[in-house]
């Protein structure tokens, strides 16, 4: 979704005429038919980048097999360029796509647009793929420590502008009835430009003290990047050389690190598809997972009576959006103190974020799970309280998202539970009414957790 460091489209205009196409892919996605959130994010998203061609995008919807065939022929179409997916059900479109047009006499070019470092290409000595991250990004930086350079917008764009049968963005069906999404986008302004203005804002004003406030909820000093990247708005080497203009220190290194983590997500759907939906440690197919819709729902609607875990749910559901430490926290709890299957919470964040993104999504899920590729141990429960206590130590966060708790002293804020009767009246909160009970006992959980962890005979995986 843009014009800047897009290798496809550079590459493209250097051979004659243009007709640039969008897709949207409504037979071949499977299971993993984009959630509510992206589908609003993609429509304005398609808007921008219409403006940006002069309103000559060609826009469709349906299988890309059929109407890319019928544009081809009724326009004796030579070369189709793209850049690629690397999800499962794109790949295989993708092949199929190519050895068809091959057969026809097109030639199909296409190329890496979306990540730093091809996942074909960073393999161990034994040519098997790397489990564990620091492995990865170590090989990764020894093949290219630099990424390629990037691709300026062509000098000239000679867009053809066909009278054939075309739809319109709003043909797509991307914007649900219910207006619930305007609140939601309220929050952003989308597109190149903006994704731009983003990363100037952030490489300037905040790279200086990224690794110092990069968790705390309340500072915003991460890149809030995330959805422009996923949806090709800017490109992680755009992001990489910009910051790489900087004098590197702990706070570049630590980003270019998270970067890494991006990267790993993608590495690790290419080269275990199934990622989505199922472990890739077997031994926790066999796992204890509660089935409780109960607490899910309360989960859901950020009612559980933790508050840092309230006010995350409740940024997710009016913003579109949740902060990477409180991703992990909301994440820990669903599936470790409630034991509930990480895939409830997979499917929940799939839905509801503007930046869902398969890989980094079921990544970061199994990560906190203990289930995936170098996740974190099974020892690994965050506690929600000392989590709230160290990184919105202020209760700015969770007050911003809680109002009813707005007014009760810092020191009862994490756990309201324990505040005295007196505190809670001088607050206006009455517990179970005003705002819930917890769910469930963290003391209590965290041992049950424990217990069901250590009956999987807990193994570190093998380097």
């Amino acid at each position: 979704m843009r014009l800047n460091d897009n290798p496809s489209l550079f590459n493209a205009a250097k051979n004659s005429n243009l007709l640039p196409i969008y897709i949207y892919d409504n037979k071949n996605q499977e299971k993993f038919h984009i959630g509510n959130a992206s589908k609003v994010w993609l429509y304005y998203s398609l808007k921008s980048l219409n403006n940006s061609l002069a309103g000559k995008l060609h826009v469709y919807i349906g299988d890309p097999k059929k109407i890319l065939f019928e544009l081809i022929k009724t326009n004796e179409v030579k070369n189709v360029y793209w850049n690629e997916c690397y999800e499962l059900w794109r790949i295989n479109s993708d092949n199929q796509i190519k050895n068809i047009l091959h057969k026809q006499g097109v030639t199909v070019k296409t190329y890496n647009g979306s990540l730093l470092w091809d996942p074909k290409k960073i393999m161990k000595n034994n040519q098997t793929p790397y489990k564990i991250f620091t492995h990865y990004y170590r090989k990764a930086n020894q093949i290219s420590h630099n990424p390629r350079n990037l691709f300026p917008i062509p000098n000239k764009l000679d867009i053809v502008n066909l009278k054939i049968h075309k739809n319109n963005i709003e043909d797509l069906g991307l914007l649900p009835k219910s207006k619930w999404y305007k609140s939601v986008i309220s929050n952003w302004n989308i597109g190149e430009k903006e994704a731009q203005n983003k990363l100037t804002n952030f490489t300037y004003k905040k790279m200086n003290k990224y690794k110092m406030f990069r968790n705390y909820p309340s500072r915003q000093y991460t890149s809030l990047l995330s959805p422009h990247l996923h949806f090709g708005e800017i490109s992680p080497n755009q992001i990489w050389h910009s910051i790489k203009k900087l004098d590197i220190d702990e706070n570049i290194s630590q980003f270019f690190s998270q970067l890494g983590w991006r990267e790993f997500s993608y590495y690790l759907l290419f080269h275990n598809p199934y990622m989505p939906e199922k472990n890739i440690q077997t031994k926790f197919n066999s796992f204890p997972w509660n089935k409780n819709d109960k607490f899910f729902n309360k989960w859901k609607k950020g009612i559980t009576g933790i508050p840092i875990i309230d006010a995350a749910m409740r940024e997710l559901w009016k913003t579109g959006y949740m902060h990477n430490r409180m991703r992990m926290i909301t994440a820990s709890f669903l599936v470790k103190n409630l034991l509930i299957h990480w895939k409830h919470g997979e499917l929940w964040f799939w839905d509801c974020l503007l930046d869902a993104d398969l890989a980094n999504n079921s990544s970061g899920w199994q990560w906190v799970a203990g289930s995936g590729a170098d996740a974190s141990p099974y020892f690994r429960i965050f506690n929600p309280i000392t989590q709230s206590q160290k990184f919105d130590p202020q209760g700015i966060y969770i007050r911003k998202y809680i109002p009813e708790l707005k007014k009760l002293d810092t020191k009862y804020l994490f756990k309201p539970w324990e505040a005295p009767i007196t505190e809670l009246k001088k607050a206006n909160i009455i517990l179970g009414t005003t705002y819930p009970k917890p769910i469930i006992d963290l003391k209590y959980s965290y041992q049950r957790a424990m217990n069901s962890f250590k009956s999987l005979k807990y193994n570190s995986l093998k380097i």
